[in-house]
């Protein structure tokens, strides 16, 4: 995620809500929760590079994102504060998530983010079972990665502009090591970026190539585009797993990436119905 990217995003939902005189349910969820980000990242501030330069090239030599767990910079009372806010915003859509379980209605229930907790998240681990006891994982995925975005985004921030382009083509992110989500085509000579679905980070990829199994085979990778080619969606018929992509070179407007995630959920609709699945690590 570029700079200011969160308040375009907030500035066009509430554009967008004078126009229409309401937004629909998953906007205005997405609205609320991205207003409780930028307060976040606010408090945060603005992070220093956490490693030297040197670090930066030897670990991009090996494949290594450039943040392990142990040097992010988190302050664990506005992490927990946040995390408590977040599940109340979540609370207030059960048509979107179902009704939060007991366990997460209390005042208290920040003490559940512990170090070991979100590092198992960051690691890809599953969470301890004290954590999920009587939560879905996915309901607690969701509610530490809407949590952590604000922090994993501040690190990406002052990272970013440290990695030399086109030096990085794995299919995880450079900074974090997540797993991308969506993907967009640039403008000027049509590359394909990732984007990462923890901390909005963005690489190039090769586009023919599966970004989640590696598939290079062109006979089992293709993919689907709505009339106006704004948005395609990018399949593998090894894995099964589907990449949303939006082609910058289809239009003029300014177009804010994390946004299309919402903006494009009927393209989820569609891949699901042709039989694609998310990539997930669970």
């Amino acid at each position: 995620m570029k700079k200011n990217t969160t308040n375009k995003i907030l500035k066009k939902l509430v554009e967008q809500e004078k126009e229409e005189g309401n937004l629909p349910l998953l906007l205005e969820f997405y609205k609320k929760l991205i207003k409780l980000q930028s307060a976040a990242q606010k408090r945060i501030g603005t992070l220093q590079p956490i490693i030297s330069t040197a670090a930066i090239k030897g670990r991009l030599a090996k494949g290594e994102p450039l943040v392990k767990f142990e040097e992010l910079t988190i302050d664990w009372s506005l992490i927990r504060d946040l995390f408590v806010k977040v599940i109340s915003v979540f609370a207030q859509y059960p048509q979107l998530f179902g009704e939060m379980p007991d366990r997460l209605d209390s005042p208290n229930v920040g003490r559940f983010l512990t170090k070991k907790a979100v590092k198992a998240w960051f690691t890809g681990k599953q969470f301890p079972v004290t954590v999920t006891k009587g939560v879905s994982n996915n309901l607690m995925q969701a509610l530490v990665q809407a949590t952590l975005l604000p922090v994993l985004n501040k690190h990406a921030l002052a990272l970013a502009d440290l990695i030399p382009k086109d030096s990085w083509h794995k299919n995880y992110c450079p900074i974090c090591g997540g797993s991308p989500d969506l993907g967009y085509m640039e403008k000027e000579v049509g590359g394909r970026w990732l984007v990462c679905s923890r901390c909005d980070s963005e690489w190039a990829y090769p586009r023919l190539q599966c970004p989640y199994c590696l598939n290079q085979e062109q006979s089992s990778l293709s993919f689907f585009e709505d009339e106006q080619g704004l948005y395609r969606l990018y399949v593998c018929n090894k894995c099964k797993c589907y990449l949303k992509v939006i082609d910058l070179r289809k239009t003029d407007s300014e177009v804010l990436v994390p946004l299309e995630r919402i903006y494009t959920l009927d393209l989820d609709f569609q891949a699901r119905k042709k039989g694609y699945h998310p990539y997930s690590v669970f």
